[in-house]
């Protein structure tokens, strides 16, 4: 079904994300993103795991990520499950996917009755694919097999999970539409060993394009996020990181590389953690070194509006 109508309304989407839409089209009284967690893997840090609710109309309607504790905070905003289009995944680390079974146990005490899409990555030697995570929690030999109507055509349920990877072999833009109204559209990134994607959303006329963890090895995401109305991106490590953490990170002189070659019109940084905390005015410093639009760096049920 995805490659079908990502064929016809390819010619669409790519008028969206060439940059051809101009801000004046953005509707921004329609749309809001809400942080619901800016956290990373840490325990002791006092903050919810990367994740991101998107509401269109006052409804919520997809979310990105759902790292521990983001279920929690999806609660505190207000947010209905039943409402939720679809779940974007960026990779499968613990800290931005461990909420999903939270999620998917918690639809039970609600009123949804329309299959859920979740996308994630494809896998490689060392992640499964999304849908083999999917199939892993709750298969009829998953962790959650208790919960396998939702994924088992089978078994009776008001719902069922509707799963598809994101491939990797080719570093180009693959769309997804979401009703009428929902454009997704995805890029691997660099995220050292792990299979990663990147995530755009195209909806009542403006672009929010959600980085992921990465460095910039491939140098996809500025394409991605061309002209986009808000761009997440993840400072996980400070400027002066090596080895493994500058393997799989952004530096922030690199963060503000992108985000001025994408020509982005807000900047809102995530995944925030021990070692770049409390370095703010230093990371928005090196940031401007290049990208001189608005930055704002981002706390837990934080929203945000296009500007």
């Amino acid at each position: 079904m995805f490659g079908k109508l990502a064929g016809v309304l390819g010619s669409l989407v790519l008028l969206l994300t060439s940059g051809l839409t101009m801000a004046s089209d953005c509707e921004r009284g329609r749309l809001t993103l809400q942080v619901l967690g800016s956290g990373g893997p840490e325990l002791d840090d006092g903050r919810v795991s990367t994740s991101y609710l998107l509401w269109l109309d006052d409804k919520a309607r997809a979310l990105i990520d759902l790292g521990p504790g983001s279920s929690v905070n999806f609660g505190q905003s207000g947010a209905r499950l039943e409402d939720i289009s679809v779940v974007m995944l960026t990779h499968l680390h613990v800290d931005h996917s461990a909420d999903l079974p939270a999620f998917v146990k918690g639809s039970f005490f609600t009123q949804r009755d329309k299959d859920l899409t979740l996308l994630g990555p494809e896998g490689n030697e060392l992640m499964p694919s999304m849908e083999a995570f999917v199939s892993r929690l709750f298969g009829n030999e998953g962790a959650f097999s208790y919960l396998s109507s939702y994924v088992d055509a089978d078994k009776e349920s008001a719902f069922k999970l509707r799963t598809k990877s994101v491939g990797l072999d080719l570093k180009e833009v693959t769309y997804y539409p979401i009703g009428r109204d929902m454009i997704l559209s995805a890029i691997p990134v660099h995220h050292g060993p792990i299979a990663s994607v990147a995530w755009r959303v195209d909806v009542a006329g403006c672009a929010l394009t959600f980085s992921g963890d990465m460095n910039n090895q491939y140098e996809t995401l500025e394409k991605l996020a061309l002209n986009s109305d808000i761009l997440v991106m993840h400072n996980a490590v400070p400027e002066t990181a090596k080895g493994a953490a500058a393997h799989l990170h952004m530096t922030p002189s690199q963060i503000g590389q992108i985000a001025e070659k994408a020509q982005v019109k807000q900047l809102i940084i995530s995944h925030r953690m021990k070692r770049t905390i409390g370095k703010e005015a230093l990371t928005e410093k090196q940031i401007r070194q290049t990208y001189q639009g608005p930055i704002s760096f981002a706390e837990g049920l934080d929203r945000f509006k296009p500007l």
